[in-house]
């Protein structure tokens, strides 16, 4: 779910719809300091993330590295561990970046804007929900000074342009870029980079075209109890993954509204199964290389592998052997 806010958030953006703050994850600086509500769990120095999944399949194996989103902005990363796989590395899987050029955005704010924003001369809260309406212009009013901030747009993108000011506000951002760093020690060692294309702006437009009122209302209902009172749970994960306790951020449910918005898309056919789409990708991506002798690393979010029927359940459940951190 948290995949699909940053991705619609990050597509408007592209199309000129709104601003956000950016920042990228570097392999071995110092960290910067954090946002004053980010004190108690400053991440600084040097910072390894989780171990490696082990992913086994004859004489071929993927050492699958779990990515965080959000992370604080000031984190830095580097494994000695991942550094001494890559020594005996054939490629290294990670997502393909979000980006788009300038012509597709001039070209999708003339022809497809009608998508991003609320049409016939209504506002957000001719369309929203009175109860999730109320609760969007409470926190609204804890981020923004302006009380009518993206009331132009459909509810969806309200709600991600929403989370993620939340993010900004406690040090949080959901842009950095793990495989960035990847990308950097790769070439380092001379590795070959293979980029998986898991969704463009293309993908989420065809989304938003598909997606029915009532999921975008329950992701909507998510994003909305993720600013209300989820923000200390993704900051605890955020530690726990920079210090390495997967043990910890597997008992860091999500709310369930959370799980009723991956579920509703879950549930959805086509350009909307956005979710299983990903999971699939991921899966024919790795086994892949699980076909024939040599060594590979891939980054893919932690989500993904965790959940229960996740991307380490399906390896399993196909019989690779797989060996936690």
């Amino acid at each position: 779910m948290r995949a699909l806010t940053a991705m619609v958030a990050m597509a408007c953006a592209a199309t000129g719809a709104e601003a956000q703050p950016q920042a990228q994850a570097q392999p071995q600086a110092q960290a910067q300091p954090q946002a004053q509500a980010l004190e108690e769990i400053v991440v600084t120095g040097e910072r390894t993330g989780p171990g490696l999944w082990h992913v086994q399949h004859g004489d071929a194996q993927v050492w699958i590295l779990g990515s965080m989103s959000p992370l604080p902005k000031g984190i830095t990363w580097r494994s000695k561990q991942v550094e001494q796989v890559l020594g005996t590395t054939s490629q290294v899987l990670v997502q393909k970046p979000f980006e788009i050029g300038i012509a597709r955005i001039l070209w999708l704010l003339l022809t497809e804007r009608s998508l991003l924003m609320v049409g016939g001369g209504k506002r957000l809260h001719d369309v929203l929900p009175a109860d999730l309406y109320a609760r969007f212009a409470a926190q609204r009013a804890k981020y923004h000074e302006d009380a009518g901030k993206w009331e132009r747009f459909r509810p969806l993108i309200a709600a991600a342009f929403l989370e993620q000011a939340a993010f900004h506000d406690v040090g949080l951002s959901a842009r950095l870029d793990l495989g960035a760093a990847l990308r950097t020690l790769a070439k380092k060692h001379g590795v070959r980079v293979e980029e998986v294309k898991i969704a463009g702006v293309g993908d989420v437009l065809d989304a938003l075209k598909t997606m029915p009122p009532a999921t975008e209302n329950a992701c909507v209902a998510a994003s909305l109890v993720t600013v209300e009172s989820g923000l200390p749970r993704l900051l605890d994960r955020a530690q726990a993954w920079a210090s390495g306790n997967v043990e910890r951020i597997g008992q860091l449910r999500e709310a369930a509204e959370v799980d009723a918005c991956r579920a509703a898309l879950d549930a959805g056919a086509g350009p909307a199964e956005f979710i299983a789409r990903i999971r699939r990708t991921w899966l024919e991506a790795i086994e892949k290389y699980l076909q024939h002798a040599g060594v590979t690393v891939a980054v893919v979010n932690f989500d993904l592998l965790l959940e229960p029927g996740g991307l380490l359940d399906e390896l399993r459940a196909r019989g690779y052997q797989v060996d936690a951190p």
